[in-house]
C-alpha cells in the first residue's frame, strides 16, 4: 500500500501540532495515529522504530518521524514525515522565543506552565506502561529497566552505558536462544 505524501504530512503535522511535552509526550498520538487509527504499522514494528529512535542521537521526535517516514515511503517519506512533524513547533518556538522576554514575567503564563507540567508526566507515562505489554515485560525481566533507572538516577551512570550494555547482552542472549533452539 502505497501511502500518498499528502496524508503522511498531514498525519505527523496533526501529532506535530497537538503535541505538549516533546517527543515522549508524542508516542501516544504517533500510535493511535499510525497504528490503530491509520494501521500503517503493527505494533511490534512501532515498537522496534521506538527502541530504534530512542537509541540514535538527536532529537526524539524527528527520529521516529524519520524512521517511520522512512518505512512507509522511503527517503521522500521520512522529509515529507519531518517536515510535518516540526511545522508547528517550530513556528510555536520562533513566536515564544521572540515574545518570551515580554511574558516571562507574567504570573498568569508561569501559571499556565506549571499547570502543563502534570499533564506532560502522564503524556510520557502512559505509553511506557502500553508499550510494556508489547515489549513483553514481565515479573521476569521487569528487573531490568527498574535497574537502568536506579543506575542513572541514583548513581549518576551515563544512559549511554546502559544502552551499550542492554545491547551487548541482547545480542548475547539472543545467540543463547538461537544455540538452544539448534540443540533442540
Amino acid at each position: 500500500m502505497k501511502i500518498p505524501y499528502f496524508q503522511l504530512f498531514w498525519s505527523f503535522f496533526k501529532i506535530g501540532t497537538f503535541t505538549i511535552g516533546g517527543g515522549y509526550a508524542m508516542i501516544p498520538l504517533m500510535e493511535k495515529e499510525l497504528v490503530d487509527r491509520r494501521g500503517w504499522l503493527a505494533k511490534t514494528d512501532f515498537l522496534d522504530i521506538l527502541s530504534l529512535s530512542q537509541a540514535l542521537p538527536g532529537v526524539f521526535a524527528v527520529n521516529m518521524a524519520t524512521n517511520i517516514g522512512y518505512r512507509l515511503r522511503g527517503f521522500r517519506g521520512a522529509v515529507v514525515s519531518v517536515m510535518g512533524n516540526i511545522a508547528v513547533p517550530i513556528l510555536i518556538i520562533l513566536l515564544l522565543a521572540t515574545g518570551f522576554r515580554y511574558w516571562k514575567e507574567n504570573i498568569w503564563v508561569e501559571r499556565c506552565f506549571k499547570g502543563i507540567r502534570p499533564a506532560v508526566v502522564a503524556l510520557i507515562a502512559a505509553p511506557v506502561f502500553k508499550l510494556s505489554k508489547t515489549a513483553q515485560i514481565s515479573w521476569k525481566n521487569a528487573w531490568i529497566p527498574v535497574v537502568s533507572a536506579l543506575l542513572i538516577y541514583m548513581w549518576g551512570v551515563s544512559p549511554v552505558w546502559i544502552i551499550v550494555v542492554a545491547i551487548v547482552c541482547g545480542y548475547i542472549y539472543g545467540c543463547l536462544q538461537d544455540r538452544k533452539e539448534v540443540e533442540e
